[in-house]
């Protein structure tokens, strides 16, 4: 996923009402720029940390800039925009690049399951079999080469491990995908801290046989790449 405009240099001066920050630009104009992360952001929204923003483009959005990406007073680089974890993975799926996933036929995206609930992408093979995917989009680390989700309490995410469950009970195939938004990570686990409900809901999913995937990304200010799969430390 490339970045079109390029993406503008910023620092953080403060993230607040969770969707909003004040950034200050490499020219010393001071703006108010979108935050797409619903999350905690713990350790990513420290006051002077290096950023990059989006220039509005179109008129859907109300403030001129959107924050994607930030950098931690570690030096790891972090998208912090989860609406983007959809569209990387995508654009991995339309190139067959995920291992182990099909790639014959179209994924469709957002797939209607259940009561309520869409899945982020189905695939449906030439025998019908149906393989349904949600992606979760992770930004916490909390020790060196380890990622962490969720960085805060995620009733929907609870939901959607409840409808995987159900659509493997169903005799599909059915599939989580954590998409780590850094690149200095190798491995994931649960911040059962943050979400024990969360964490112990997973353990039954994976019992029940749904399946778990975690990969990296390769990002920068030019753009955000699926890149490899990451071990598992559940």
């Amino acid at each position: 996923m490339l970045f079109d405009p390029p993406l503008v240099p910023a620092r953080l001066v403060r993230r607040y009402k969770r969707f909003l920050a004040d950034m200050i630009l490499s020219n010393g104009r001071e703006v108010v720029a979108h935050c797409p992360n619903p999350g905690s952001m713990l350790g990513l929204a420290v006051p002077g940390s290096a950023c990059w923003l989006s220039a509005k483009t179109g008129k859907g959005r109300k403030l001129d800039f959107g924050w994607e990406i930030v950098t931690t007073a570690e030096g790891a680089i972090v998208g912090i925009n989860t609406g983007f974890a959809n569209r990387i993975v995508g654009e991995a799926l339309a190139a067959g690049t995920i291992a182990g996933l099909p790639r014959e036929g179209a994924w469709r995206p957002e797939v209607p399951f259940g009561t309520g609930t869409r899945f982020d992408f189905a695939h449906t093979a030439p025998d019908g079999a149906i393989t349904y995917l949600e992606i979760k989009s992770v930004t916490l680390s909390r020790q060196p080469d380890l990622a962490e989700f969720p960085d805060a309490k995620t009733d929907r995410g609870a939901k959607h491990l409840r409808e995987l469950m159900a659509a493997k009970a169903q005799g599909q195939r059915a599939i989580l995908l954590f998409l780590v938004q850094r690149g200095d990570c190798s491995r994931l686990t649960l911040a059962g801290d943050i979400d024990p409900a969360y964490a112990a809901g997973l353990g039954v999913a994976r019992a029940a046989g749904v399946e778990i995937l975690a990969y990296a990304c390769d990002l920068n200010p030019k753009g955000i790449f699926l890149e490899k799969p990451i071990s598992l430390a559940l």
